[in-house]
């Protein structure tokens, strides 16, 4: 495999495309090998890296279907269902919590 050709932040040629910029576009890489890729220089840690794809190459994103939007429906409400409760918190519960806000702080709620 060769090197992938590398560009400073900002300055990829045209053509060249970031997932995020593709799926902007109504776009999905495809199975197409990254082309190249761009770095964005960081004070302590080393550069960030954004891989680029070939807009020409690139194929149309797949339309979601009936059984892919209820599988995204039930996956987005198990998220709001508090596993100490088991009630419908009416958000999505923060993964630090775990649970909702009463069950992760009863003694706050008992005082209020």
């Amino acid at each position: 495999m060769a090197a992938l050709p590398v560009y400073p932040w900002r300055l990829a040629p045209d053509g060249l495309a970031t997932r995020r910029q593709l799926r902007a576009m109504g776009l999905r890489p495809g199975g197409q090998e990254v082309a190249a890729q761009v770095e964005r220089p960081r004070r302590r840690r080393g550069p960030l890296v954004a891989y680029l794809y070939a807009v020409e190459q690139a194929k149309p994103v797949r339309p979601m279907t009936p059984a892919k939007w209820a599988a995204l429906a039930k996956a987005n409400a198990a998220r709001r269902i508090c596993p100490a409760c088991r009630r419908d918190a009416g958000y999505v519960i923060p993964t630090t919590l775990g649970t909702c806000v009463p069950c992760a702080y009863p003694e706050e709620q008992r005082a209020a």
